[in-house]
């Protein structure tokens, strides 16, 4: 078993993302299982901490699968890396099936996108196995997808002000998730980049990340970012998925500034070499006059 000692606040931990998938955003999903295994072997050689496994995209307008299609794509993968990594392995899925599938497999981590709404009998699973879990928020379903470039428009939320929106939000998904017997010490939080919002409410929470480490009722859960390629980035510099690196570097050493603790993100050896500069400024203590 991997070992999963974090020290939150320490430094960022990097979660390299293997996508399982033929319909990937990024472009970098793979359906050949040794491909993923090779991918996930690489991630760890390159600085990994965490990887995430998903057989199931969730860009807008993808096709949906069933627990027995997402099992047999993401199962086989976390199975081999299980017994040829030394870093723990998340599953990103939001069904109760795939995770207790996944866990058994392996996987000690679960990332849900839809943070225990779409199956809230996924708490329970993750209770049972003292799984950490991702709660992601999501606005996504009440959104509507822009014409151009498949993105979301701005969402109208109940509070005008989009940080203490999806702050209140989240709040309210890690109540239930500790109703279900999720040990509050294993609960991230991820204000969900993209899902769900419009290009300048994705900006607003980037410029305010700090906010959440604050929050009376989350500043003692660590804090996920997934921007990696996102269009906020293609949006605001006109550059499709595979020209975002350099848009989605800036953001990580921004977001580690404000505090971030865990960055989700698709090109680990580069991401792993910048926030390990942007550590050294952030992070460090600040040295006392002699």
């Amino acid at each position: 078993m991997a070992t999963q000692n974090f020290q939150w606040g320490s430094r960022t931990y990097i979660m390299g993302i293997v996508n399982v998938t033929p319909d990937s955003f990024s472009g970098d999903g793979v359906m050949d299982t040794d491909a993923a295994v090779a991918q996930g072997i690489r991630f760890a050689q390159e600085g990994a901490d965490i990887l995430d496994i998903g057989g199931e995209s969730t860009r807008p307008g993808s096709a949906p699968l069933d627990a027995t299609q997402e099992c047999a794509r993401v199962l086989p993968v976390i199975e081999q890396l299980a017994q040829r990594v030394a870093i723990p392995l998340s599953v990103d899925t939001y069904r109760a099936a795939v995770a207790a599938c996944a866990v058994a497999a392996g996987a000690t981590w679960v990332n849900d996108v839809w943070a225990f709404t779409r199956d809230p009998d996924i708490g329970r699973v993750a209770a049972q196995h003292n799984a950490f879990v991702v709660l992601m928020h999501n606005r996504a379903a009440s959104a509507i997808v822009s014409k151009l470039g498949g993105h979301y428009d701005n969402v109208v939320y109940e509070q005008a002000d989009i940080v203490q929106a999806v702050a209140t939000e989240l709040a309210a998904r890690v109540a239930a998730a500790e109703r279900a017997g999720v040990a509050r010490a294993k609960i991230i939080i991820d204000p969900g980049i993209g899902f769900g919002k419009g290009l300048a409410q994705n900006l607003e929470l980037l410029r305010r990340l700090h906010e959440f480490k604050t929050h009376p009722a989350l500043r003692d859960l660590p804090l996920l970012l997934g921007v990696s390629r996102k269009s906020v980035i293609g949006l605001t510099l006109n550059l499709p998925p595979s020209e975002r690196l350099e848009g989605t570097l800036a953001i990580l050493a921004l977001a580690i500034a404000q505090g971030v603790d865990i960055v989700r993100v698709h090109d680990v050896q580069a991401a792993a070499r910048a926030c390990r500069m942007a550590d050294a400024l952030a992070r460090q203590p600040t040295p006392r006059d002699e």
